[in-house]
């Protein structure tokens, strides 16, 4: 019988730190609420932060992921999308000559002007040139118009263009006929295809190899900026990733589709300024997020030292406060964290509306933030009870 009451006796005791933790918390309740919004202020900061670093990187390879093919040329001095150098279509030839190679296909990009055919205002649009005979590119709604590119002067456009370039996809879809003017040439508008603009590239057209030629007279034929090569289905990857690289000069990069993939990445994120702001901003949000805690559990400590001494009087130990003011910072976590992550869902759907950027919230970041936060509220709480660790119940009183 006493062993049995010992247990619920310690049972109670393990409950107690919460309890009093929350009673603490409850009774100033504005000082409660102001922790709440300044913690869901510095979650609704980061997720945007890495929402708009997620964003970057999966629009800038979302052309890279549509090539149909295993392996990818390159000029040597080419570095990214938005930063192509040129190289001759002869060395496709000789990639055509590799066993276990079934098709190389050139593709032509450019940026070309672009006149909005209802406002006659001129912007920059990113054109790519491809051969209809190869369907070098699986795009949504592009596999649909590929016989529309072999007639002249015609172009697809981007659905997922933003605002500026026109109003496009509206009078298409209403069964209008578009026309536009593209370095004072007319060009037909035929069809829709979907591909999220980046930070780099506000819409995208494609044409075919020839309609680019016209389009943009400033190119010369034969030099291109991206090869594609699809294998046949027997062939082995790295046995002619490694043949080709081989074969060709060094004025060529030969590389996988992941590897091209990674490339583009890593221009973003090391070689710009872009993926670094996105960090620094979410270190900055946690830092915000932290001093906010710190303040209201020092505010909290101070306001019930006295209390804390009578406990300390009472026997209490060291470790039992501890645990308290550590569990006010974890349900303060809790509690700020629900609301910052409703209202960043809410500001990455209107975003994306505005934008046309992929903003997307996954589970993962969701994890990750949720940890940040708990890691954020516990490094506060560790700067806040330094005061309560050197209070003596002889002082106060």
């Amino acid at each position: 019988m006493n062993k049995k009451i010992e247990k619920k006796g310690t049972g109670q005791k393990k409950k107690k730190p919460l309890f009093l933790a929350w009673l603490q918390l409850r009774k100033e309740r504005a000082r409660l609420l102001v922790a709440i919004a300044g913690i869901s202020f510095a979650d609704l900061l980061m997720f945007l932060q890495m929402g708009f670093r997620g964003a970057l990187f999966s629009s800038a390879v979302e052309f890279h992921q549509s090539l149909n093919g295993e392996i990818v040329l390159l000029s040597s001095r080419s570095r990214s999308l938005i930063s192509l150098d040129r190289f001759t279509e002869r060395r496709l030839y000789t990639a055509a000559g590799v066993t276990g190679v079934e098709s190389v296909s050139p593709i032509y990009l450019n940026f070309i002007q672009w006149r909005n055919p209802y406002n006659k205002e001129i912007w920059d649009i990113y054109a790519v040139g491809i051969n209809p005979e190869h369907q070098v590119m699986n795009l949504a709604g592009l596999q649909a118009n590929w016989e529309k590119l072999r007639e002249p002067d015609t172009a697809l456009f981007n659905a997922n263009s933003r605002s500026e370039f026109g109003a496009i996809a509206q009078h298409l879809q209403s069964g209008e006929s578009v026309t536009t003017e593209i370095n004072e040439r007319q060009i037909q508008i035929r069809g829709l295809f979907r591909l999220s603009p980046t930070f780099g590239i506000n819409a995208y057209l494609i044409t075919s190899d020839i309609n680019f030629l016209r389009m943009a007279p400033f190119r010369q034929k034969g030099l291109i900026d991206v090869g594609v090569v699809k294998l046949k289905p027997d062939a082995d990857v790295q046995r002619v990733l490694a043949e080709l690289r081989s074969r060709l000069p060094n004025d060529v990069k030969v590389m996988t589709k992941a590897e091209y993939i990674q490339a583009e990445v890593a221009f973003w994120n090391a070689s710009t300024p872009v993926g670094y702001t996105f960090d620094l901003g979410v270190v900055i949000a946690f830092i915000v997020g932290a001093v906010i805690v710190y303040q209201i559990l020092y505010s909290d400590v101070t306001d019930h030292l006295p209390e804390y001494a009578t406990l300390k009087a009472m026997g209490f130990r060291d470790r039992y406060l501890l645990i308290v003011v550590f569990q006010e910072s974890l349900i303060l976590a809790a509690l700020g964290f629900l609301p910052g992550t409703a209202i960043a869902l809410g500001v990455y759907e209107i975003t994306k509306i505005a934008t046309s950027l992929p903003m997307a919230m996954d589970l993962g970041r969701i994890v990750f933030v949720f940890l940040l936060t708990a890691i954020m509220c516990s490094a506060s709480a560790a700067m806040a009870v330094r005061k309560l660790q050197t209070a003596d119940p002889a002082d106060i009183f």
